[in-house]
């Protein structure tokens, strides 16, 4: 079996993360590694109790989190790198279990990138606000328009070989992250694919589609990413 290990980043998300981390197939994860973003709360604790290992990254930004966790993967040795790393939100929306759908294309040899697409898949209702929904269909076309590919989802669950992500040359810290890994594989031509999975309502306030600010800010951010990787 490859080696896979999850990155979690997590903001304030101690009454989810543990659920989350428990849902995860630990007979087919080598580590599951929370990125604690500037917590207030007991994220930190929680996550640990739960069995994951926990990183620290104070500054905030969804895509600063999930630097640190690649670049604690990256300096392992180079046996204990994985071979796949998979990302998922802390706050319980994904469903860990379909873990094994989500990397199945990758392990078949069919993909070295797959999302976990949100339209594709059932979704409670409420789980996706219509400026998501709207953000998602507007992004996914322009990928598609500019780049020449066919995504429905920005989707944050996602699996990816370790090597192609190491090539893909991350850089975004905040909203931008999941487009840019999207768009950078586009002009790399990584094969891609996308798999359904289900989606339900988070536990706790969203950060970003729960205020218009946040609604804001991640909509320019994702469009800027877009043109600017062009």
């Amino acid at each position: 079996m490859p080696r896979i290990s999850v990155i979690i980043p997590a903001y304030n998300e101690e009454k989810s993360i543990a659920h989350v981390i428990s849902d995860i197939p630990a007979e087919l994860v080598q580590e599951v590694i929370v990125v604690n973003n500037n917590s207030s709360d007991s994220t930190s604790e929680v996550a640990r109790a739960a069995g994951a290992t926990v990183l620290h990254e104070p500054r905030p930004g969804y895509g600063n989190a999930c630097l640190t966790g690649i670049a604690y993967t990256a300096n392992k040795p180079a046996q204990e790198q994985p071979d796949i790393i998979v990302f998922l939100d802390g706050d319980y929306s994904d469903y860990p279990g379909e873990l094994p759908q989500v990397v199945q294309p990758i392990l078949d040899g069919k993909a070295d990138l797959v999302i976990g697409s949100r339209v594709l898949g059932q979704r409670e209702a409420g789980a996706l606000m219509p400026q998501q929904i709207f953000g998602n269909w507007l992004a996914t076309t322009l990928l598609r328009w500019l780049y020449g590919v066919r995504y429905t989802d920005l989707g944050p669950f996602r699996a990816i070989r370790f090597s192609t992500l190491q090539q893909l040359g991350m850089r975004d810290r905040n909203y931008g992250w999941t487009v840019e890994m999207q768009a950078r594989a586009a002009k790399q031509k990584v094969r891609y694919a996308e798999v359904p999975v289900n989606y339900r309502k988070r536990i706790g306030v969203s950060k970003v589609s729960g205020t218009v600010k946040g609604s804001v800010l991640a909509g320019y951010k994702i469009i800027l990413t877009i043109f600017k990787l062009l």
